[in-house]
C-alpha cells in the first residue's frame, strides 16, 4: 500500500485533534521549557540559540526569494509503532532542526526501525503569502516523511540529504490559522538507504543515529508561474557563463530575463525562453580561485510582456576543475588550467549537541574558517552533505571541496595493497537498493550542482555498499562535466572516472604513477589521523582513540611534521592531492586537527600553515 493511502484513514482523526490542540495550546514563541538534554559535550555556540528562533538565515542563498517564512523553532513530537494512527497525545517539545537524538533537539531519544516519529506544529499564513502558491520546504529529513496539511497528504519524500518541497495551496484552510503534521521512518544501518556513519549501536568510526527533520523547514509564496530552478555552468575557457532557468507551468508569453552583476555593477542582461541557456561572454572575466573567489551576482525574472511575475536573486563563479599531462606524461589535477597541489582534511559534519546540525550559522562557519586558517585549500565532505549554506560559505571565502556521497546498505569487502588498488566484492543489492541509491545521488548533485566550491564528485568510499561502480561512475562523469569524479576512494578500483584514490594511515603512500598516472590523477584520499585526547573535551572520559596516539602538542605537532617530509617528496613524483584525517574529533574518535566541541586547537595554526604552504610551492613543469 502506498504511504499515501495507507494514512489516509487518519485525515478525520487528525483534523479534530488538529483543532483541538489549536484551541488549549499557547504560541510556541511563548513557550520557554527547551534547554539541551543528555549533553556529554557542548559547543560554545549551544549557549546562544534562541528556541523561538534558531538558525534564523536564509535556508537557499543560490535562489533567494524576499517572502518566506522560518518554521524553525519548537514542535509537539510524538514516537508510535511503526503503520501505527497518528498519535493523539504527544510525548513533548523538539526543537526543529535538531534530530530527535542530539542534545539540542531537547529530547535525546532513539527511534529505531519500528517506530515513527511524528511532529506537529500550528502556523499562521497571512493573506500577503498566499498569493497563488505557498511551498513547504524542508532542508533535510532522514529518511522518509509523509507530510500533513490541515489533516490532508500532500506529499511523501524519501531521501535523508537533498532538499524538497510540496505545494501546499489547496491543502489550506479560510483565515490563517494552519496545522501541519510530519511522520518520519528511518531505519538507520537496518535499511537499505544512504545513511553516512550513522548506526544504532555507535563504535569506534561509526556515530550515534540521526532522525528526522535536521535542517530548516520554512515557507515560500510564489506565483503560478514560478522559477523552480537555476541551473549555472562555467565555460573557462571561452570567457562565459551559462545560466538555465526552469519555471513551473510557463505560458507562451512568458520569457526569462537573466541579469550578470560583478561587483554591483550589471554585466550582461539577455532575455531567453523556458530551459534556453543564457549565455554572457566576459570582456573582463573575474576568476574564481582560493586566492581569489570572485563571484558574480545573479537577477533572474519572469517576465510576461513587460511585467516581473517572479524574480530570484543568485550567484554563479567562472572557475574549471580538469586534468592535464605533466612533461612527465602523469595527469595532473588542474584548477583554472594551472596545476594546484589540494591538500585539505577529512571532514565529517558533525557536532556533539547537534549532530549532523550545528547549532548556528557561526558554528557551521567556524569550521571552514579554521581550516582556511591552518593553511588548508580544500575540504572533502565525508559521506554527508551540509545546508546549502555550507557550501554558500565555501564559495565566498574560496575552498575547494570534494563532496562524497552518503554511504549505505553496506557489507561487501575491498582489498588494498602499496602501488595498486585492490578489487574486492562488489555488493550485490536489491533493485529497491539500487533505486533509493541513484534516485538520492542525482538529487544530492542537482541541488548542489550550482555551488563553485565543489568540484569533485565521490559516489563510493572505501567500497561501502559499492555496486555497479563502472556504470555509476560513467553516469555521474556524463551527469556533471564540469567536475571530476573521484568513482571509488580508497575502494574499489576502476578506470572509469578521472582519479585512482589511495587510503593509507598513518603515513603517506600514493600508487605507482608509472603505472596508473598516464590514465587517471593520483591522490592520497585518507591517511594521517593522529590523535591527541584532551582532558574535559572528549565525548566520554575513556577508550578513545586515533589511528597512533599521543600524549601532548609537541609530540603531535612532531609526528604531523614527518608526514608532511614524506608528502613532499610524492608530489614531483605524481601526486595531486592529499586527504588528512581529520577536522575534529567526532564521538569516540580523537584524531581531530579540533576537539569535537571545538573548544581546543589542538595544533598552533600558524605551525600548519607553515608546514602546507611547503606543498604549495612546488613547482610542477606541464607538457
Amino acid at each position: 500500500m502506498a504511504a499515501k493511502e495507507k494514512y489516509n484513514h487518519l485525515k478525520p482523526i487528525l483534523t479534530l485533534w488538529l483543532v483541538t490542540l489549536f484551541l488549549i495550546s499557547p504560541t510556541f514563541a511563548q513557550q520557554a521549557s527547551w534547554h539541551p538534554v543528555d549533553a556529554k559535550i557542548l559547543t560554545p555556540w549551544a549557549e546562544d540559540i534562541d528556541p523561538a528562533n534558531p538558525l534564523p538565515e536564509y535556508p537557499r542563498p543560490q535562489m533567494e526569494r524576499d517572502a518566506w517564512t522560518n518554521l524553525n523553532g519548537l514542535w509537539n513530537y510524538a514516537l508510535a509503532p511503526k503503520g501505527a494512527s497518528m498519535p493523539q497525545e504527544f510525548d513533548g517539545e523538539i526543537l526543529v532542526p535538531f534530530a530527535i537524538e542530539s542534545a539540542l533537539s531537547g529530547v535525546g531519544s532513539r527511534v529505531g526501525k519500528d517506530q515513527e516519529l511524528w511532529y506537529f506544529r500550528n502556523i499562521e499564513i497571512d493573506r500577503s503569502m498566499r498569493r497563488d502558491k505557498v511551498l513547504l520546504h524542508f532542508g533535510a529529513v532522514d529518511w522518509e516523511a509523509e507530510v500533513f496539511v490541515n489533516g490532508q497528504s500532500v506529499g511523501v519524500h524519501q531521501g535523508g540529504y537533498d532538499p524538497f518541497y510540496f505545494e501546499i495551496s489547496e491543502a489550506l484552510q479560510s483565515g490563517k490559522n494552519q496545522s501541519i503534521a510530519i511522520r518520519v521512518w528511518d531505519p538507520t544501518d537496518e535499511g537499505p538507504q544512504p545513511r553516512g556513519k550513522q548506526v544504532n549501536e555507535p563504535r569506534g568510526i561509526w556515530y550515534t543515529p540521526v532522525t528526522g527533520i535536521w535542517q530548516t523547514v520554512w515557507l515560500e509564496a510564489v506565483p503560478e508561474q514560478y522559477i523552480t530552478s537555476l541551473k549555472n555552468t562555467p565555460d573557462f575557457d571561452n570567457n562565459q557563463i551559462r545560466v538555465q532557468t526552469n519555471i513551473s507551468s510557463p505560458g507562451e508569453n512568458h520569457r526569462v530575463r537573466v541579469r550578470l552583476m560583478a561587483d554591483g555593477m550589471q554585466v550582461g542582461e539577455t532575455i531567453v525562453a523556458n530551459q534556453e541557456e543564457a549565455v554572457f561572454t566576459l570582456d573582463q572575466p573575474q576568476v574564481w580561485s582560493p586566492e581569489s573567489p570572485f563571484l558574480y551576482d545573479l537577477e533572474v525574472a519572469i517576465l510576461n510582456g513587460n511585467r516581473v511575475v517572479d524574480q530570484v536573486k543568485g550567484y554563479t563563479a567562472l572557475r574549471k576543475i580538469s586534468t592535464a599531462p605533466d612533461a612527465n606524461g602523469i595527469q595532473r589535477m588542474m584548477l583554472n588550467n594551472e596545476f594546484v597541489f589540494q591538500y585539505g582534511p577529512l571532514d565529517q559534519g558533525w557536532w556533539p549537541d547537534g549532530l549532523y546540525t550545528a547549532p548556528t550559522d557561526e558554528a557551521l562557519l567556524f569550521d571552514i574558517q579554521k581550516t582556511m586558517d591552518m593553511g588548508f585549500n580544500m575540504i572533502r565532505k565525508h559521506v554527508k552533505v551540509e545546508p546549502a549554506r555550507w557550501y554558500h560559505h565555501c564559495d565566498r571565502l574560496g575552498v575547494l571541496v570534494w563532496q562524497d556521497m552518503p554511504s549505505g546498505d553496506m557489507g561487501n569487502r575491498w582489498e588494498s595493497r602499496p602501488g595498486v588498488v585492490g578489487k574486492g566484492t562488489e555488493k550485490n543489492r536489491t533493485s529497491e537498493s539500487e533505486e533509493i541509491f541513484r534516485k538520492e545521488w542525482k538529487a544530492i548533485m542537482d541541488a548542489n550542482y550550482n555551488f563553485p566550491s565543489i568540484v569533485v564528485w565521490v559516489p563510493f568510499n572505501e567500497a561501502w555498499g559499492q555496486f555497479d561502480t563502472d556504470e555509476i561512475v560513467e553516469w555521474t562523469v556524463d551527469y556533471d562535466p564540469s567536475r571530476l569524479v573521484n568513482g571509488a576512494s580508497g575502494g574499489n578500483y576502476t578506470l572509469k572516472g578521472q582519479i585512482m584514490d589511495m587510503h593509507n594511515y598513518p603515513d603517506p603512500v600514493m600508487p605507482d604513477p608509472q603505472i596508473w598516472g598516464e590514465e587517471q590523477v593520483i591522490v592520497l584520499g585518507e591517511f594521517g589521523g593522529l590523535g591527541l585526547p584532551v582532558d574535559g573535551h572528549t565525548w566520554q572520559e575513556k577508550d578513545n582513540w586515533g589511528y597512533q596516539s599521543f600524549k601532548n602538542q609537541t609530540e603531535l605537532q612532531e609526528r604531523y611534521s614527518q608526514l608532511i617530509r614524506d608528502l613532499k617528496p610524492l608530489i614531483p613524483l605524481g601526486l595531486s592531492a592529499a586527504i588528512y584525517t581529520q577536522t575534529t574529533d567526532v564521538e569516540v574518535e580523537v584524531n581531530g586537527l579540533m576537539t569535537y566541541d571545538r573548544e581546543v586547537i589542538k595544533f598552533e595554526p600558524a605551525f600548519l600553515r607553515d608546514k602546507h604552504q611547503e606543498l604549495y610551492t612546488i613547482k610542477i613543469p606541464m607538457k
